[in-house]
């Protein structure tokens, strides 16, 4: 049986020097904050302070106003939040595959533990 245990997504961050642990938490640090759903909420306050003048610019201004400010800038955030949940969802799913296989191995040596008394007991 393992002691280390199934691979999270956190056991990828570098560790091999103190830049790269540096950056790995300045990144992780930042995607926290931007990958909020308060940040989308915030990034859609500040893109609906423009909307005013892409409504009255027309449809020339208003499309590039969906599409570069209000779908960009709101959803960056909000895909963010959801690859943190599917992340924690696979890590999940890792634990309790690692959990099962861990079982399934104590079993399988209890098993052939059995299979050998049988077979000694033939033989004595």
């Amino acid at each position: 049986m393992s002691d280390n245990g199934p691979i999270k997504v956190v056991d990828q961050h570098p560790r091999h020097n103190a830049a790269a642990r540096f950056n790995a938490a300045l990144a992780v640090g930042i995607t926290k904050i931007v990958g909020s759903m308060w940040c989308a909420y915030a990034f859609a306050l500040i893109a609906f302070v423009s909307l005013p003048n892409a409504i009255r610019g027309g449809t020339v201004t208003l499309i590039p106003w969906i599409a570069q400010t209000f779908l960009q800038l709101v959803l960056l955030s909000i895909i963010m939040v959801g690859q943190d949940v599917q992340a924690r969802a696979s890590d999940a799913r890792s634990e309790q595959t690692f959990n099962d296989a861990e079982r399934i191995c104590g079993e399988v040596a209890e098993l052939k533990e059995m299979v050998a008394a049988l077979k000694g007991g033939d033989h004595g």
